[in-house]
């Protein structure tokens, strides 16, 4: 009973003072023990204590550790608190990766089926016509899905030529009775502004598809970044310091004969503040980062989000159409006052057959009647997943609110009382890195400037971790890119379509280019301007003239030097 009592006194407590020789033999069998149950292969463990003068890290007093033990202590404490930071981290990487490739998938999804829905209804309504300028639309969404891949492409551009196209190709139709070339339509374009073909749809849908988009695909890239960082990020380069600082904590007990000792909280939170001072540096660009986040979601839930803005997009752009239906002969005339008439094509717009004009009409859209077709079918299920999205949009925002501040409560998460070490009512029996008893030290502020003075890990403070200020940098434009798509504004990507680099849908670079836009002229060209030939004739004597005194003054020159050097 003495010698049982006397076997729990030194598994808890380090009395190596005043225990005989058989309880030293005692421990370090239980250190054996303690071998076998970890895994370890080590033949050489001393059945009692040995001078501990070999030993690098642990206390080089009386010991149960050979040079051998100690050396595979330092390679399992790497390997268990990669572990261990693994696993804390886990649920953290695996929100951003699910909830990437589900959004992901539903924005591609969602374009392709409202391209198809779009295709399949435009051919039922307006038959050839359409089928013979189908690749209009095809561009058009060719270019949102390539923009929300990671493209760089500017939306407010690329949907104004859309229009432009669709005028061209309408005006056409509209006019077969007459040859109109590729420099009239030039000269229509010029005064699209002043004609509005299409009423107000091109300007509403300009406004409703740039916002949706550019949330939409910003959204998707701050999940990308997110993923990235927390992949990253998570997997710690150990330093030596730290390194002997996890051996000392986790393992040095064995050496003294108490392996089933607990460290001390204050003790481990000072350990792993000094090893993952970097990380917690991380912290408030991470915060500010997933509050952005949470800005953007506002737009995926909004009137303005992808889903609403897509579904009925057919209906909008046959409204366009309609549009220019009903006014085409004042638009007509307009066009032949600023631009003149064309010549005649030799056939009247009768011999072409009304097939070939769209006149066709489409029924007003409402959203309580569903299309039967099966691209009706898909939006049908796009929309219950959509419902599950919106859900999913809340879920999203619980869990990267609960993503706050994640960085610096690592050592919290990693000293859990109970778990791996004791609690302060127990503060008297756990290990203190020397012995079973109380840590006096005081526990230190996150971050790498507060571990100056940290008494258990050597940190360097004016050598910040580079790797780790990288994805500072990254989180940082991450940021401002997300703030500028709450607000409707897009900071492009690099295109990466072609360079295969990409890591997935709307992935771009990891760190947001930024390009200029280019300025877009608003004003409306003066009708009377361009008409007739005189003005280009005009135009083409003017430059032949200054050609010829160019030519003439670079002779002279050429003359004066030539003298000179003589």
């Amino acid at each position: 009973m003495l010698r049982l009592r006397t076997a729990v006194l030194c598994a808890f407590s380090f009395l190596t003072l005043t225990v005989g020789a058989d309880v030293k033999t005692q421990n370090c069998s239980q250190v054996r023990d303690a071998y076998t149950a970890k895994g370890f292969s080590f033949t050489n463990v001393p059945y009692q204590e040995i001078s501990g003068e070999h030993l690098r890290v642990c206390s080089q007093e009386k010991t149960c550790c050979s040079s051998e033990m100690e050396d595979g202590f330092s390679q399992q404490s790497k390997i268990d608190f990669e572990n261990v930071l693994d696993g804390i981290s886990e649920d953290l990487r695996a929100t951003f990766v699910s909830r990437h490739k589900m959004f992901d998938e539903f924005f591609l999804e969602l374009l392709d089926n409202t391209e198809r829905s779009l295709n399949e209804m435009f051919v039922r309504t307006y038959g050839k016509p359409y089928m013979q300028n189908a690749e209009v639309f095809q561009t058009l969404f060719a270019e949102l899905k390539r923009y929300y891949k990671g493209g760089n492409v500017n939306l407010e551009e690329m949907l104004n030529d859309f229009w432009t196209r669709l005028l061209e190709r309408m005006f056409k139709l509209l006019n077969s009775q007459y040859v109109i070339t590729e420099d009239y339509l030039e000269c229509i374009n010029k005064y699209t502004d002043q004609l509005k073909p299409f009423g107000d749809v091109p300007k509403k849908l300009k406004s409703q598809v740039t916002r949706a988009f550019i949330a939409a695909r910003t959204f998707v890239q701050g999940l990308t970044v997110g993923r990235e960082v927390a992949n990253r990020v998570s997997k710690v380069s150990m330093s030596p310091a730290c390194l002997r600082a996890l051996t000392k904590i986790f393992y040095c007990p064995y050496c003294q004969g108490v392996p089933s000792a607990k460290p001390c909280k204050n003790y481990c939170l000072n350990v792993m503040k000094g090893c993952l001072a970097n990380q917690a540096d991380l912290d408030p660009e991470w915060n500010q980062y997933i509050d952005a986040m949470l800005l953007v979601t506002e737009r995926l839930e909004g009137p303005f989000n992808i889903e609403s803005v897509m579904e009925p997009i057919d209906v909008k752009i046959s409204e366009a159409i309609m549009n220019m239906q009903d006014n085409s002969v004042e638009i007509t005339h307009r066009v032949f006052q600023g631009c003149g008439q064309p010549k005649p094509s030799g056939m009247s717009r009768s011999a072409r057959g009304i097939s070939d004009v769209f006149t066709a009409r489409f029924k007003p859209y409402s959203p309580e009647e569903h299309p039967t077709t099966a691209a009706g079918t898909s939006l049908d299920r796009l929309r219950i997943v959509w419902r599950t999205m919106q859900q999913s949009v809340v879920d999203v925002k619980e869990r990267l609110r609960n993503s706050k501040k994640f960085w610096s409560s690592l050592p919290d998460g990693l000293c859990q009382e109970d778990n791996v070490t004791v609690s302060e009512s127990d503060s008297e029996d756990c290990w203190n890195g020397h012995s079973m008893g109380r840590y006096f030290p005081e526990v230190l502020k996150d971050g790498l400037t507060n571990q100056a003075n940290n008494p258990e890990v050597g940190v360097d403070i004016t050598r910040p971790d580079t790797f780790i200020r990288q994805h500072i940098m990254t989180l940082r434009m991450m940021t401002n890119k997300l703030k500028n798509a709450f607000n409707g504004n897009d900071i492009y990507f690099q295109d990466s379509s072609d360079e295969g680099s990409g890591s997935g849908s709307g992935s771009g670079c990891l760190e947001p280019c930024v390009t200029e836009k280019e300025p877009v002229q608003t004003e409306g060209p003066v009708v009377e301007a361009d008409r007739g030939e005189d003005h280009s004739s005009s135009s083409s004597a003017h430059t032949h003239s200054s050609l010829t005194l160019l030519l003439l003054l670079l002779s002279l020159s050429a003359l004066a030097l030539h003298s000179h050097w003589r």
